[in-house]
């Protein structure tokens, strides 16, 4: 039986096995302790975007601390009004008692001032200057004082902001834990799991002997269990480590964006190799010969045997480099009680 020769494309291509994982998985945990969560805006499945409040925590205790700390405000600004009142009169006490001092200093020069009146006036002289240091001490504590109140809260405004949950990252919401009354944590599992953009690929076993004709970028389709149709998707990344004790390694496939994806599913990858059009036989009419390659050709009745130079093979069939012409037959199954040099009645075998 003989088959003839034909010109046509091949597709060489690798089958890899694996499960459909998320590209970049978001990890969305509470950044306050202590708070029960009171609501809940986002469930498994849905689309969310950047900024998105996803849960809300209760606020009536950060409430009350603002409030605390718009009163402390409130009596640092009295304070410090109070403290400036009180450095314009120290400072008009100190000048009053300045020249009375100076006055006295300039009778007891000619005689007329006891030493006791100016000792008096220099003593009154100095209490006033202290008062007035005094009053700008109370201005700096009610000035320091205000700024605590302020810090105190800037930090609970940012605790009220924390008490929204929010997506970090637009996506796909995978996995949601929050339960309504719970008390969030800090160091607790994640509240919400996001498929980051909803980008979801798969994560396929490949042995080691097959790694190296994979390149990143080359396309493959991607099948899901449970559906027939495939996914289009293409070598995003290729592990540059192959595990000791399985001989294999791993490929990341990205897939493009399909609403059906279901993570942690298995899924089937055709990935194509390398593409080509030349001349096409059955791979069953190639006979390898140590490290040669033979095709039976039959030529006017009479068996040939050709060294042939292989190109890629897929599906059944394989690419002849040089040896063989389209349109010549070729014995379907090489080998066959066939010898170079035998005539026989060649019959075109059926499509």
């Amino acid at each position: 039986t003989v088959v003839p020769a034909e010109i046509g494309p091949i597709v060489e291509t690798v089958v890899v096995t694996g499960t459909l994982r998320p590209k970049e998985e978001i990890l969305v945990n509470a950044e306050i302790d202590g708070l029960a969560i009171v609501e809940i805006l986002a469930e498994e499945g849905d689309r969310v975007e950047k900024g998105q409040v996803l849960a809300r925590l209760s606020s009536d205790t950060v409430d009350v601390a603002i409030a605390q700390a718009d009163a402390q405000i409130a009596r640092a600004e009295a304070s410090i009004a109070q403290a400036r009142t009180q450095i314009v009169q120290a400072e008009a006490s100190l000048k009053q008692a300045q020249n009375a001092f100076t006055r006295a200093e300039q009778l007891r020069k000619t005689g007329t001032a006891s030493v006791q009146t100016f000792e008096t006036r220099e003593m009154e002289a100095d209490v006033a200057a202290s008062k007035v240091n005094e009053a700008k001490q109370s201005l700096a504590l009610a000035v320091a004082d205000k700024s605590l109140a302020e810090a105190q809260k800037r930090e609970q405004l940012v605790r009220l902001r924390r008490t929204e949950i929010k997506a970090p990252s637009s996506g796909v919401v995978s996995r949601r834990t929050a339960r309504l009354g719970a008390v969030a944590s800090t160091a607790g599992d994640a509240l919400f799991r996001i498929i980051e953009d909803g980008a979801v690929e798969l994560e396929a076993d490949v042995a080691e002997t097959t790694m190296t004709n994979l390149a990143v970028g080359q396309t493959a389709r991607v099948v899901p269990a449970g559906r027939d149709r495939p996914v289009e998707g293409r070598i995003r990344l290729i592990s540059p480590e192959i595990d000791v004790t399985t001989r294999l390694g791993q490929v990341r496939i990205a897939l493009a964006a399909d609403a059906g994806l279901t993570i942690g599913a298995f899924a089937y990858g055709v990935i194509e190799t390398a593409r080509d059009e030349g001349v096409l036989v059955p791979l069953s009419a190639v006979l390898y010969e140590g490290e040669h390659a033979e095709v039976m050709v039959v030529v006017d009745g009479t068996v040939e045997t050709r060294t042939v130079t292989v190109g890629l093979v897929s599906e059944g069939r394989a690419e002849i480099k040089q040896g063989v012409a389209a349109g010549e037959q070729v014995v379907s199954i090489a080998g066959t009680f066939l010898r170079s040099g035998d005539r026989v009645n060649p019959v075109v075998a059926e499509r």
